[in-house]
């Protein structure tokens, strides 16, 4: 698996192509300038003039101070994309996405309760799930994401993965959704702490799926999620820096066993996080 860049000069060759031809600009005279990784759960970034309109995938995307731009590709994103890019006039952009395939997993010892949730469980979860899709539509004009990019996101806490981006996984015989993070397998109570600056737009100790769930938007469509925390020490509204604490390892929620379940989102295109990290230290 490819790999993005996670050091300064992943910053200054964003400055080097910009004017010229990227590898990843499918067009022969592109609209923009294109740096990332162009696979499915990769991000793509750029920049544009700032009085620019950019759309990709049906989203409306934001623009950075200086005409820097983020655009997510999901988990299913289609091999063929646009990117319209609208000056005085609009400019078409191919985007050619590489494929994954993914892994089926199967997971027993869950909860039943998680697996076939009662009608009042059902209840709970539909709320739940639209405080989480609140908290990822918001846009914050933050630039954290993009500095994350420049400078290196790191990892939360470390230790074995015990779960990968993408996977399709069975509970207890029941198929679910994909998964859309990863899973780090550590002891109850290991710190958690941010891969990259944000401001925390969730903060919930007992969500019925994921338990204890923190939220973090690093601005302008980029965010992070923390899953099935035992402890979670900050609150919404709360600015955090790289490396301050989260909170704490948990097996909350839909859970086996103690882990940290990450997740990234650009709005509502799921990211992989193990693009925009180095290898995980021994």
């Amino acid at each position: 698996m490819r790999r993005i860049p996670t050091t300064q000069a992943l910053f200054q060759s964003v400055m080097a192509c910009i004017g010229g031809l990227c590898s990843l600009a499918t067009s022969a005279d592109p609209c923009v300038s294109l740096q990332g990784d162009a696979v499915q759960g990769g991000l793509l970034w750029g920049q544009a003039s700032t009085a620019a309109e950019i759309r990709f995938a049906g989203q409306s995307v934001p623009i950075l101070p200086g005409g820097y731009f983020i655009v997510g590709l999901g988990r299913d994103m289609p091999a063929v994309n646009t990117l319209l890019v609208k000056r005085e006039q609009t400019c078409q952009q191919e985007i050619t996405v590489k494929q994954r395939k993914y892994a089926v997993q199967r997971v027993t010892g869950v909860p039943q309760k998680t697996v076939t949730p009662s009608e009042e469980q059902l209840a709970r979860t539909r709320a739940e799930r639209a405080r989480v899709r609140a908290a990822k539509s918001r846009r914050i004009e933050r630039t954290d994401g993009f500095e994350g990019l420049r400078d290196g996101f790191s990892w939360p806490v470390t230790g074995p993965i015990s779960g990968v981006y993408g996977s399709q996984r069975v509970y207890n015989g029941t198929p679910g959704a994909p998964h859309y993070g990863v899973d780090i397998a550590r002891p109850v109570g290991t710190p958690v702490v941010a891969p990259a600056a944000g401001e925390v737009t969730l903060a919930e100790p007992d969500l019925f799926y994921s338990g204890g769930t923190v939220i973090i938007d690093h601005g302008y469509g980029l965010s992070s999620s923390f899953l099935h925390l035992s402890q979670v020490s900050v609150a919404v509204g709360d600015r955090v820096a790289a490396g301050d604490v989260l909170g704490a390892v948990g097996a909350t929620g839909r859970a086996t066993g103690p882990h940290l379940d990450w997740r990234m989102s650009w709005f509502n295109h799921r990211i992989d996080p193990q693009l925009l990290v180095p290898p995980m230290p021994d």
